[in-house]
């Protein structure tokens, strides 16, 4: 049955539809009883989404989804219950999103190159106030009908090789960890199964990870399949971490998986809300 509650979403703070007020809102509607709001690199809009959701008799959980740089590949890093007023993260995350700022405009330079004019200015219209991310590049490209949807954009400009495509170093692995955990957080991976590691590298992943103080990854998420579901439950019992789950949700045709439709955890998993005094609502 679905889980009434999520804790991976996004808003316009990062590259979300839906302000953090309105994402409240829509959580709500689709019967979640808890949430974590965990917008890229960002925690601007926390303050606002809690608000929204104690208004509503929701209990909501601080969060941010960090990019890290593991073995020259891109990872993301979830951390829950951090504290937003904690200065060494907030002032490492306000250099991250410089570096997204750079990449930016290497991205609308290439694109630009490939025959494509105005893609900045028109990432920049659409993400308004909140950071510039390729998924504003991808709704303008759609938006100005030069790809006919999101996922085509990333196959065609996005990937490596392609003239969208920026190789950007982020913090490292051990580093995003830290500054959650002495935040009072906890360290997520997210969407494990999205990496393309293999067996092998994805286990070296797993042990550096939990041997660096990680303590959870997301075992179902709006990108992960049932049979996904199962092997990373299996995972984080071969490894002794606990287990997440969130839609990753974005917006309406923008999502693998809207809120209040993400199932459960396997039966045989360890929660990461385990002990949580907000997850009292879940009972």
């Amino acid at each position: 049955m679905p889980a009434t509650i999520d804790l991976h979403c996004h808003s316009t703070i990062s590259d979300g539809m839906y302000s953090p007020e309105e994402l409240v809102a829509y959580a709500y509607e689709q019967g979640l009883k808890v949430m974590a709001l965990t917008d890229h690199d960002d925690m601007g809009g926390l303050a606002r989404a809690r608000v929204a959701a104690e208004q509503l008799g929701m209990q909501f959980i601080n969060g941010v989804e960090i990019s890290v740089t593991w073995k020259n590949r891109t990872l993301h890093i979830v951390g829950l219950k951090v504290n937003p007023e904690f200065a060494p993260l907030k002032d490492k995350l306000a250099t991250v999103r410089q570096g997204r700022l750079e990449r930016a405009a290497i991205i609308a330079k290439g694109l630009e190159d490939a025959g494509i004019s105005g893609c900045l200015e028109g990432a920049k219209a659409i993400a308004g106030a909140g950071i510039v991310t390729r998924s504003h590049f991808a709704r303008y490209l759609v938006e100005a009908g030069h790809v006919k949807d999101i996922k085509t954009v990333f196959k065609k400009y996005m990937v490596k090789g392609k003239p969208g495509f920026v190789n950007h170093v982020w913090m490292p692995l051990e580093e995003a960890i830290t500054l959650i955990k002495d935040s009072g957080g906890t360290a997520v991976i997210a969407h494990p199964g999205r990496y393309d590691l293999g067996r092998t590298n994805l286990h070296l992943l797993m042990h550096e990870f939990r041997m660096l103080g990680g303590e959870a990854i997301e075992v179902v998420t709006g990108s992960h399949n049932p049979p996904q579901y199962q092997q990373f439950a299996m995972i984080a019992h071969r490894f002794s971490l606990k287990a997440s789950l969130g839609s990753d949700f974005h917006g309406p045709g923008m999502s693998f998986m809207p809120m209040g439709r993400i199932q459960d955890l396997p039966t045989n998993c360890v929660p990461v809300w385990q002990g949580w005094e907000e997850a009292k609502a879940l009972n």
